[in-house]
């Protein structure tokens, strides 16, 4: 899961940002709301964290900018005030949830975890999906293999949830990596290659094919042995 962190104050922000990358997510944060729109164009996210005060554009500015461009992308505002009347008006503008400053990091990621939730059910999906034999559950992050839980790391759960949300797809390693990491996190070269060659390792080689020249995809469905 890609995430954008929009903070001004920088040492919350480089904690927010280190806790959350050490939850597995990946993270581009900026520090002003005149650059939302650009890096909304430079990446795909699943979830933006929204601080309101911020110099260049307002937090409310931002909300009403990310939903005109996209409606379904999930919104979560951090705000210092916790007011009744200033979270309806949040949520009216179309924030999807809030966190009132001083916010628990723990508290993060189990807001992120039911808003992508209610995200999948509000467009109609499950909680687990599924892949032949594989079941993967993304808000405990477990995986299943012919009813066998299966550890994983954090970014080899992300990217097998990325194959199987977008089955039939062929991905290229740079989407992939997009994936993975964030602005500035340092990719070793091979590094899709190595966690791809732990998944097949895991589930089997036949469950991700390689595309020559173009990328990888879900293997055809195995029946449940």
């Amino acid at each position: 899961m890609r995430l954008l962190l929009v903070e001004d104050d920088a040492l919350f922000g480089a904690a927010l940002q280190k806790s959350l990358l050490r939850a597995g997510y990946a993270v581009d944060w900026i520090q002003a709301g005149s650059d939302l729109v650009g890096s909304m164009r430079s990446a795909e996210y699943d979830c933006v964290l929204l601080d309101l005060n911020l110099p260049g554009a307002t937090g409310e500015e931002c909300l009403a900018r990310i939903r005109e461009r996209s409606a379904g992308l999930s919104v979560v505002v951090i705000t210092a005030s916790g007011g009744l009347m200033d979270r309806v008006r949040l949520l009216e503008l179309g924030a999807d949830d809030y966190l009132v400053k001083p916010v628990d990091l723990d508290e993060v990621n189990a807001r992120l975890r039911a808003i992508t939730r209610r995200a999948r059910q509000a467009q109609g999906g499950s909680d687990v999906l599924a892949h032949g034999p594989l079941r993967l559950q993304p808000a405990r992050r477990t995986a299943t293999w012919n009813g066998q839980m299966v550890p994983l790391t954090n970014r080899e759960f992300w990217l097998l949830e990325t194959l199987v949300r977008k089955k039939g797809q062929i991905l290229s390693r740079e989407r992939l990596e997009e994936t993975l990491y964030g602005w500035g996190e340092e990719i070793e070269s091979n590094a899709v290659e190595v966690y791809i060659h732990h998944l097949r390792r895991k589930f089997g080689a036949s469950l991700i094919k390689t595309v020559r020249g173009l990328g990888y995809q879900l293997g055809a469905e195995a029946a449940d042995e």
